[in-house]
């Protein structure tokens, strides 16, 4: 499945709801099915800045295929990270680094979080499209 596809394959399904609470707690049941990192991975250069609630992100490379897992201590951004995590895993780091993400704005995500988790947002892609530019 493209990057594009997986895209399209969340925008579908969160055309499914109708309300935003109802968007919430699925985006909490995508944190809950996120594999949870290493609990040795959790530590203070794997953490994410610019987000209110601590996530830890790890990354490796693989046949030049980028595999992302990570952990939050809240549940709406654990679901957040999990989308994230949904889009980039098994994709090489020419797509993650140029990857538009267009499914944020379509889902409406940006203008349903407070300001500090959107700021959360832009910090893990961020953070995640710098770790393909080194792995590029």
């Amino acid at each position: 499945m493209t990057l594009d596809q997986k895209e399209q394959e969340i925008i579908d399904e969160f055309a499914i709801y109708d309300d935003w609470m109802d968007k919430y707690e699925y985006i909490i049941e995508l944190g809950k099915e996120l594999p949870i990192i290493d609990d040795q991975k959790k530590t203070e250069d794997r953490l994410i800045d610019g987000c209110q609630s601590r996530v830890w992100l790890d990354v490796a490379v693989e046949n030049n295929k980028m595999l992302f897992t990570a952990d939050s201590d809240a549940i709406i951004t654990k679901g957040i990270i999990a989308l994230l995590i949904r889009v980039f895993n098994n994709e090489s780091p020419k797509e993650v680094a140029t990857a538009d993400l267009r499914f944020i704005a379509e889902i409406g995500l940006h203008e349903h979080l407070s300001p500090t988790r959107s700021n959360g947002l832009a910090s893990m892609i961020k953070k995640m499209k710098l770790k393909a530019l080194k792995a590029v």
